[in-house]
């Protein structure tokens, strides 16, 4: 099946209550796995990760051609900026386009402007837009522009590169190649914590959704291994890459 809500919640139980798990994009797909009276147990396609949706309506599954290139793109109810509506779409959601009208494309009953979608088979530097996430708030769960936390800031880019990679941290560290030299960073290393990843941007600085500063923040590398040792008790596992 295919996710139309813009953004749509993963629980970990069945309730709205319990702690948010995760979140499908636009254009997401999943495999339904049991249904409920009021939920339904799914299982994402990119990652297969396991959680609770509330029950509705969804589509088949179609074949996206596009996918969003910004942190948050408008969306319009006709090919003309003055038809926007209030929801937006966030960075690396899929669409169909179906039809094309000057500099709009239309997918479903939608429009947005074709400068903020990129082909899906698009790749570019893996790590090359992640900026764009800078002061975003930490959600725990979140996925998106209203929200994201450390290991889905890291995930999404792969995501968006047609790469594959663990939605969570304790998977991640598995996943990723380790090294042992901590003395020397470089862009696009990975650096764990037991629970917490970082990107470094380049040999001083990383980027990472921080849970304490509550936001996507740009920081010293140095002095973030300190604090986090110091605060929280915890020593870099590895890096990564």
């Amino acid at each position: 099946m295919r996710n139309t809500d813009f953004i749509l919640n993963i629980y970990e139980k069945k309730s709205s209550l319990s702690k948010l798990a995760s979140q499908l994009l636009y254009g997401e797909t999943f495999t339904i796995q049991k249904n409920y009276t009021n939920w339904i147990k799914i299982k994402s396609k990119y990652d297969n990760y396991v959680g609770y949706i509330k029950k509705k309506k969804f589509v088949p599954k179609v074949i996206n051609t596009h996918k969003i290139n910004k942190l948050s793109a408008e969306v319009y109810k006709k090919p003309n900026k003055n038809f926007k509506i209030k929801k937006k779409l966030s960075f690396c959601s899929f669409i169909s386009v179906k039809k094309k009208e000057k500099n709009f494309y239309k997918f479903d009953n939608y429009w947005i402007n074709k400068k903020d979608v990129s082909p899906i088979n698009k790749t570019e530097n893996i790590f090359s837009r992640i900026k764009i996430f800078k002061g975003i708030r930490y959600k725990w769960g979140g996925v998106s522009f209203k929200g994201i936390d450390c290991s889905a800031l890291v995930q999404i880019f792969y995501k968006y590169n047609n790469k594959f990679c663990p939605r969570d941290t304790k998977d991640q560290i598995k996943f990723f190649k380790k090294t042992k030299n901590l003395k020397f960073f470089k862009k696009n290393d990975l650096i764990f914590w037991t629970g917490h990843v970082a990107v470094c941007i380049n040999s001083k600085s990383l980027i990472h959704a921080y849970g304490p500063k509550k936001k996507v923040i740009i920081m010293n590398i140095k002095k973030t291994i300190s604090e986090i040792k110091q605060n929280a008790k915890l020593n870099v596992i590895g890096k990564m890459k």
